[in-house]
């Protein structure tokens, strides 16, 4: 689209920044609490909640406590929440079947959620790290990630998510072909309405390392993710990731971490005109936060900016722990 400006004086681009309302006019982009997706950390035990050393201000919950926290969000107005377990180490094994344990973590914590509060989503993550005693989000042998093997355990996962009635599943994996496995799984079993938030331009990133921590698995990861994760050098495999995801059944799709990779999220939405979301990953957080605490940038206005650059990217949501934060600012 070619642009034509009169030439000054005709045309002052601080006539329409002169007062709040005038900007509020003409703002090209709005943050809105609905655009919000909170990540919540979750652990065993009876009232707990648990502080995350490389996240101020993020917490382990259990699942007691679960409810309480979701009708926050749902209160503040937040659209969904998504949930992320901390498994203990006697649970993680090298088959990885607490995965699919109808009594795991997260499917508890959604059956909590659904059956307490009322208009808000539950997404859940399909991945095998937070339950693999290797670290891996898919089997690891002889040093080699096992792609198709890793697809049927990711199947049966996101079943038994679909059974605890979670409303938007999450494949983090990154594995070939596990969108279009899952799919057919969803619809052969009658779960046909759940919805598919496909990772699908997941990049190797530095900013993943406090998430690691959050649900347990930077201790025991052998190696790098870089085999399956994409490489932060390319685009355009970003966007053939996209485009396969499509069009094996993703309802929407996801760019993580956000805002290194605004580009990709700006080319996704361009080039398809999908659902799209971006991750403000735990780096990320920890940044803003860090940065926030101890004075060097101004906390609240930073946040509301860096949500600002993921809708000016195009994307529809962000998921954030920043969220019931943000959520208040917003209020006011």
């Amino acid at each position: 689209m070619k642009l034509t400006v009169a030439p000054f004086p005709g045309t002052r681009f601080r006539r329409t920044r002169r007062t709040s309302a005038i900007r509020a006019l003409v703002q090209e982009n709005v943050l809105s609490k609905k655009d919000l997706i909170w990540p919540l950390f979750l652990r065993e035990g009876t009232n707990i909640k648990e502080e995350i050393p490389s996240m101020p201000g993020v917490f382990r919950h259990s699942v007691d406590r679960i409810s309480e926290v979701a009708s926050e969000a749902e209160q503040l107005g937040i659209a969904a929440v998504c949930l992320f377990p901390y498994t203990e180490i006697e649970l993680k094994t090298k088959n990885c079947s607490e995965a699919w344990n109808p009594e795991n973590l997260s499917n508890r914590a959604t059956r909590e959620i659904k059956a307490n509060v009322h208009n808000l989503a539950v997404m859940t993550d399909v991945a095998l790290d937070p339950y693999n005693i290797d670290g891996h989000d898919g089997y690891f042998r002889d040093g080699i990630i096992q792609n198709d093997e890793t697809i049927k355990a990711l199947v049966k996962q996101a079943l038994s998510q679909a059974e605890a009635g979670t409303d938007i599943i999450g494949p983090s994996d990154m594995m070939d072909g596990r969108i279009g496995a899952i799919r057919q799984a969803l619809e052969k079993n009658n779960f046909k309405d759940v919805c598919i938030m496909s990772y699908a331009a997941k990049y190797a990133s530095a900013f993943y390392g406090p998430f690691r921590d959050a649900v347990g698995a930077s201790g025991s990861l052998q190696g790098d993710k870089k085999t399956y994760q994409m490489n932060s050098s390319n685009t355009n495999e970003a966007l053939r990731l996209i485009e396969r995801d499509l069009m094996e059944g993703a309802d929407m799709i996801m760019v993580k971490p956000g805002m290194p990779y605004l580009d990709i999220c700006q080319r996704a939405k361009e080039d398809f005109g999908v659902p799209t979301f971006a991750y403000q990953v735990s780096g990320e957080y920890a940044m803003i936060q860090a940065a926030a605490q101890n004075q060097w940038i101004d906390g609240p206005n930073a946040i509301l900016e860096s949500l600002l650059a993921f809708k000016r990217a195009g994307c529809n949501g962000i998921l954030t722990y920043f969220a019931p934060m943000v959520a208040k600012l917003l209020d006011n």
